[in-house]
């Protein structure tokens, strides 16, 4: 009886014609067999691995003392030293109450949602941003002013939940430990002080649906959004460890404030002590001058914490322009260094950028618009020539933002 031929056992090739042929207790394999199955096992576990590491990394939360988020929000934004305060101890307490649980079972500790007062361009967002990014959390950004009442035409509330699980990549996980920055939350405000008897479905009826997210709840919620896509499977989000912060530039609430206070923003005295303190009525607010603005009291009892965000001044803007990490100044230059030109600003310059930003009432914001209107015929010239300088004289700077679209706007 003739012996059965040594084959590999998975591709059948015989000991002749391959390199090498390993034995089994039950069979054998092939030196190209083996190759490729080490190939196949390095990229299966190498995905798992690679996997497994990214969801240990977002759920990793780098937990600072309120002294050192402070500090570290100091290196982003100038000034509004009351709300970073505020701000850092709300956070710090509420991941600590995620990573740490009480020794006493029956203590719940709840988390502390919170309300930023402050016109616009004060930096409520940029703080927002700023801590969710040194937290290593999930964050996204929602506008309530375009959010509507569910059933209506509009986003519906759950849409924000939405983009948050599209940040973390969707890990639920990750997500249920995420911050939301609702923007312009002072547009749904109801437009008196008495309860509607009809639908207000952009105003009172948000409130109302945002209610169910704010007081921690599990939401269906669908992963692309919307009702784009409603044959797509729901995602279960629990909202009671999502931090919720709100910001709101409560136009005239000043108002409110000085008729609880007994005075008077607007009066026949012009001296400038009389304006710096209307200027700071701000830090006078209380959730009852909120009630009297518009928000429902049930959903300012879930933003336990309220603060507010002081109106940026003529050094605070300078500060703003150059100071900072991501300073406006140093992102030009950034800019016009990858074209080998070295960029530099006078000091009246800088003045002048800051008197129109504070003249167009757009604070921080304003900035940009002023240094693009200023610079965009050098950024637009400039890569075509050979220079290895330019300088923004005060001279250049006034006569390219006096041909500009934004000096022909009449400011309120």
């Amino acid at each position: 009886m003739a012996k059965k031929e040594t084959t590999c056992s998975f591709c059948g090739a015989n000991r002749a014609n391959v390199q090498m042929l390993i034995a089994g207790i039950s069979g054998h394999i092939c030196d190209s067999c083996a190759v490729q199955a080490n190939r196949i096992v390095s990229e299966e576990v190498g995905e798992v691995a690679v996997t497994k590491d990214n969801l240990k990394k977002t759920s990793e939360i780098n937990i600072h003392k309120p002294a050192e988020i402070k500090q570290l929000l100091d290196e982003y934004v100038i000034g509004q030293d009351e709300a970073k305060k505020v701000l850092s101890v709300a956070v710090y307490n509420h991941f600590k109450r995620l990573n740490y649980r009480s020794k006493k079972e029956d203590i719940e500790v709840d988390k502390s949602n919170v309300i930023l007062v402050g016109r616009t361009g004060t930096g409520k967002t940029l703080l927002a941003k700023t801590i969710a990014k040194m937290l290593n959390v999930p964050f996204c950004i929602a506008d309530a002013t375009v959010l509507t009442q569910a059933g209506y035409v509009g986003e519906d509330v759950e849409s924000i939940l939405s983009r948050l699980l599209q940040a973390a990549d969707y890990n639920v996980e990750s997500t249920q430990k995420g911050i939301v920055f609702i923007d312009e939350i002072d547009k749904v405000a109801r437009k008196n002080d008495n309860p509607s008897i009809t639908r207000d479905v952009s105003g009172e009826g948000v409130q109302q649906a945002l209610l169910k997210l704010l007081e921690g709840c599990i939401v269906s919620v669908p992963p692309q959004g919307g009702r784009k896509h409603p044959e797509q499977k729901l995602v279960q989000i629990d909202t009671k460890n999502i931090l919720f912060i709100c910001g709101g530039a409560f136009d005239g609430i000043e108002q409110i404030i000085a008729s609880r206070v007994n005075r008077q923003t607007i009066g026949f005295s012009s001296s400038s002590e009389e304006n710096i303190e209307n200027e700071s009525l701000l830090k006078y607010i209380t959730p009852t001058d909120i009630k009297t603005y518009g928000l429902i009291p049930e959903l300012i009892g879930r933003f336990p914490v309220l603060s507010y965000l002081e109106p940026l001044n003529e050094n605070d803007l300078k500060r703003i322009l150059t100071e900072p990490k991501n300073a406006l100044i140093k992102q030009y230059i950034s800019l016009f260094d990858i074209d080998g030109v070295k960029l530099s600003f006078e000091n009246e310059t800088l003045d002048f950028i800051v008197k129109k930003a504070l003249e167009f009432k757009l604070g921080a914001r304003g900035l940009r618009s002023i240094c693009e209107a200023i610079l965009t015929d050098a950024m637009f010239e400039i890569p075509s020539l050979n220079l290895k300088t330019f300088n923004v004289s005060l001279d250049y700077a006034n006569s390219q933002f006096s041909k500009s679209k934004i000096a022909s706007l009449k400011v309120a």
